[in-house]
């Protein structure tokens, strides 16, 4: 804090001028530049950031005596004040003693030769203490050595300062400087924000052209599109789709066969195609070396399709004719010739149902004839039909271009898969058979009930085998015979052959038909009860079961009215 008061001893021929103040030390040099502006005449006191100006409107007798000059209060701090001991201070040649910032009893500046100052330490900025201190000098302004007594108008001077300071201090400079230097890193990550989303736009467009680019050739040709046959193909090849294939693997697969010039150029054909999504697995015969689109259109063609057919329950290895009607009832082996049939119309090659009969009349081994069932076929009076029953009814695919021994394998084996898995390995246990009897079993249940009367059939069976009652199941009688029909003939019962159970007791050599999985399950799990004997009475399947062979005469008369029983023989 400094005072106005003339110090006494002043010189009266020394001229003072007025200087404005300099700016502080610690301002940066990118801060606001703060222009000094003349005090306003009609206010007492201007304050600027922490410095309350006092104007003094009192008359002077220098040349500059109407100027009122601005005094500076600097606050007070929290730092430790340092007293040294009190010495007469030098007035130098201007007049001025070595200047005290802040309140006139404090801090003593060092000798004159060293005017070392140490600003104020602000709380955002460091303490410069390397800057040599550069005095203010005003016209008609000097420091007087600190009085033993209070100045009157020094004390005046420091109450109007006190008093005009405002209840609210504008913010620091320090403050100022903080904000500026924030808006400045505000303005950097907008900048910096602008930017990296351009350059994120820019990889966006560029993997989008990419893919365009890639897309287009893969899909559309182009100098890099891939290799592909123009045609017009050669022989034919089979090739299988498996489960699950993927359109990529089905590709591959094309390409290995030489279908196809490169898997890519089916794939790409084949994914513009919703046809394919009708591919189900199998086998199919294409043409070699064609275009890609040709191999999608014949692959999703039905008729490409070979090696495949549906058994029906009940079927048998060969073909029979109906008494009634003289339709003739393709037999298995009729039915994997006709899909093995390959080529072009008119010129197919099948394999023939003679070379299939021979072949199931070889090796059990190599037919995948199960352990648990090759001793009782071993033993089958009839070579030709040794495979009868084992394989099963469904849906079946296989490559037609196999040898017939080969195909006759395959069914075999996945048929007795098929069997193991309903537990005919152990279910036989409970009910005193064989896995390869109960299979027979199942097949006479196939041939003699509707499916809701498969358990009571099988009951009647289990129950008549452990009284050893002749079964007497017509279906065994036409079994042996190239015509069949529901009913038989009294000779055509008295035949004894291996499959009659009229003429033999206990079950038939072999089983009747390829069972049901159902049929198969009712015999493992029979219905309980105490039947002997049933009949069907209706063409609608009507069945009616009992244990007394007098019901059951009138159940066979009630057959006869309805005609279920008449002969066509």
């Amino acid at each position: 804090m400094s005072n106005h008061r003339r110090p006494a001893g002043e010189r009266p021929e020394f001229e003072y001028v007025p200087r404005e103040p300099r700016r502080h030390r610690y301002l940066d040099e990118d801060d606001d530049h703060v222009d000094y502006a003349p005090p306003p005449e009609d206010d007492d006191v201007v304050t600027t950031g922490r410095h309350a100006v006092v104007y003094d409107d009192r008359e002077f007798d220098e040349p500059h005596a109407d100027y009122t000059e601005p005094v500076y209060e600097q606050p007070a701090y929290e730092n430790p004040v340092y007293e040294q001991p009190f010495d007469p201070e030098p007035v130098y040649e201007d007049g001025y003693g070595p200047r005290s910032y802040g309140d006139a009893r404090a801090y003593r500046a060092p000798a004159a030769d060293e005017h070392a100052y140490d600003e104020p330490a602000y709380a955002d900025e460091p303490v410069h203490v390397d800057e040599q201190y550069e005095a203010h000098t005003y016209a008609d302004d000097r420091y007087d050595t600190p009085p033993d007594e209070p100045d009157v108008a020094f004390a005046e001077a420091e109450t109007q300062i006190i008093s005009a300071i405002p209840e609210e201090i504008p913010p620091t400079r320090a403050h100022a400087r903080t904000q500026a230097r924030r808006r400045k890193q505000a303005t950097g990550r907008a900048r910096r924000g602008k930017l990296f989303g351009a350059l994120a736009a820019a990889t966006v467009l560029i993997v989008l052209v990419g893919i365009v680019f890639v897309g287009g050739k893969m899909f559309f040709g182009g100098p890099d599109a891939p290799a592909d046959y123009a045609g017009p193909g050669g022989p034919e090849v089979v090739v299988q789709v498996h489960p699950g294939d993927t359109a990529e693997e089905i590709a591959s697969t094309l390409a290995e066969r030489d279908v196809v010039a490169s898997g890519s150029a089916f794939f790409n054909a084949a994914v513009q195609s919703n046809a394919m999504n009708s591919v189900q697995p199998g086998f199919y015969s294409l043409s070699t070396q064609i275009p890609a689109d040709d191999a999608v259109q014949e692959l999703v063609d039905p008729t490409s399709r070979v090696g495949q057919m549906i058994i029906s329950e009940g079927r048998q290895l060969h073909d029979t004719t109906d008494v009634q009607t003289g339709a003739k009832k393709k037999g298995i082996y009729t039915l994997i010739s006709e899909a093995s049939c390959i080529g072009e119309t008119g010129q197919e090659q099948c394999i023939s149902y003679d070379d299939l009969n021979a072949a199931g009349a070889g090796d059990l081994s190599a037919l995948g004839v199960p352990d648990w069932a090759k001793d009782a076929v071993a033993g089958v009076p009839d070579r030709d039909r040794q495979l009868e029953g084992l394989i099963a009814a469904g849906s079946w695919d296989f490559d037609p271009t196999a040898g017939p021994a080969a195909i006759l394998q395959r069914l075999v084996t996945e048929s007795s898969a098929s069997y193991e898995k309903t537990g005919i390995l152990t279910a036989g246990n409970q009910v005193g058979l064989t896995p390869y009897k109960m299979l027979i079993a199942a097949s006479l249940v196939e041939r003699e009930a509707m499916p809701d009367d498969f358990s009571k059939v099988a009951r009647v069976i289990l129950n008549r085998l452990a009284v050893n009652q002749a079964l007497q199941f017509d279906s065994t009688v036409n079994y042996a015979l190239d015509t069949t029909e529901l009913a038989t003939t009294d000779a055509d019962r008295a035949q004894v052959t291996p499959w009659n159970t009229y003429a033999s007791p206990g079950l038939p050599a072999t089983p009747i038909s390829s069972p049901s999985i159902g049929a198969l399950q009712a015999v493992e799990q029979p219905a309980p009860g105490d039947w002997i004997y049933f009949v069907t009475v209706d063409s609608k399947g009507t069945t009616l079961f009992t244990k007394s062979y007098d019901e059951h005469l009138a159940n066979i008369d009630q057959a006869l009215n309805n005609g279920i029983l008449n002969s066509g023989r």
